[in-house]
């Protein structure tokens, strides 16, 4: 046996929805760790499930491992399934209980989300991607480029999570004043804690930062965005589907919202780290927010740096180790509660 309690045998791992960065580290660590990895480009589903060969799968945050993909991959003798993401809703729980060890990554760089927030939020209000674009084509006009000091404006930040901390921290360096909403408050300095609604009326900046739950789902719809204050920015860098997409469109179209960025969308399965620039997008919804002046819309990136997929690769190996190695408790388990 290696050192460091690492396994005799090499163990042969899929590894689903494959890109370029995300081979980097884990090809650097497999060797270290004893893995095989077999890389599949696919995304996982019911039909590329029959790809998966030996005990474990590491599985990404458009895969889809409803009950189908999964009881294929049990047909076929996986029983670890390692999330290299924080996130699992696209998981099918009930179904796994009992069956397959459901791992995850649950923090591997909340200081690269909540920077990449910001940077959004910097972005929409002064207009940086309009001026890059007008400036190559040696229009130097600042028509239409005006925006607003962060300086003494509201921020509502929706979760307060180590993301939405260290967001709040970097309000905080910019002088905003900062409303915050979590199931579970805690006693951060200078934040306020208070109710949806308030926060909805009271904010000039609402930033997303909470996990997609039944009770998340559609967060923010049509309900919520009639209480927000006229030219409300919205900011989202967690999951699509907290934000009704329809209800978005029509209070960006409206102007009730002054500018959204959005680093993810509830549709985005289908379309997020693919490149469709040659087809045309049937997705009217999206298709929109895309066209809209008011809209930055980025591939779910907020997550991608050199730091974040590093801890992402290390997690998810020492997730797998710990599988292989036969504990009976897993650090990183995900259980239905």
């Amino acid at each position: 046996m290696k050192a460091g309690g690492l396994w005799k045998n090499m163990k042969c791992v899929s590894f689903y929805d494959t890109k370029p960065y995300d081979r980097i580290y884990f090809d650097q660590l497999a060797g270290e760790y004893g893995v095989e990895i077999h890389y599949f480009e696919e995304k996982l589903n019911k039909k590329t499930a029959t790809f998966a060969e030996g005990e474990a799968v590491v599985a990404f945050v458009n895969d889809n491992l409803g009950a189908e993909c999964l009881q294929v991959l049990y047909d076929k003798g996986v029983r670890v399934l390692a999330m290299r993401c924080s996130g699992y809703n696209n998981v099918d729980l009930k179904f796994a209980k009992g069956r397959f060890h459901v791992l995850r990554v649950p923090a591997y760089s909340p200081y690269a989300v909540a920077e990449y927030a910001m940077g959004t939020l910097l972005t929409i209000n002064r207009k940086l991607h309009r001026a890059y674009n007008r400036t190559r084509e040696f229009n130097f006009s600042l028509n239409g480029l005006t925006g607003f000091d962060l300086r003494g404006k509201t921020v509502g930040v929706i979760g307060t999570g180590r993301i939405g901390q260290a967001f709040i921290s970097i309000c905080k360096g910019f002088g905003m004043r900062i409303l915050a909403y979590d199931v579970y408050p805690q006693d951060i300095p200078e934040v306020t804690y208070t109710e949806l609604s308030e926060l909805y009326r009271q904010a000039d900046v609402i930033s997303l930062h909470c996990p997609l739950t039944k009770e998340s789902y559609h967060l923010i719809d049509r309900k919520a965005i009639g209480m927000m204050k006229e030219g409300v920015f919205i900011i989202n860098t967690s999951r699509g589907a907290l934000i009704d997409s329809e209800a978005l469109l029509e209070g960006l179209i409206s102007r009730k919202i002054g500018a959204a960025a959005l680093d993810v969308y509830e549709q985005e399965t289908e379309y997020f780290y693919e490149d469709f620039s040659n087809d045309i997008i049937d997705d009217d919804t999206l298709a929109r927010l895309v066209s809209l002046p008011n809209v930055l819309m980025t591939s779910h990136q907020a997550f991608l740096t050199k730091e974040a997929l590093y801890n992402i690769a290390t997690t998810t190996m020492d997730n797998l180790r710990e599988y292989f190695d036969g504990k009976n408790e897993f650090t990183n388990e995900v259980t239905l509660s």
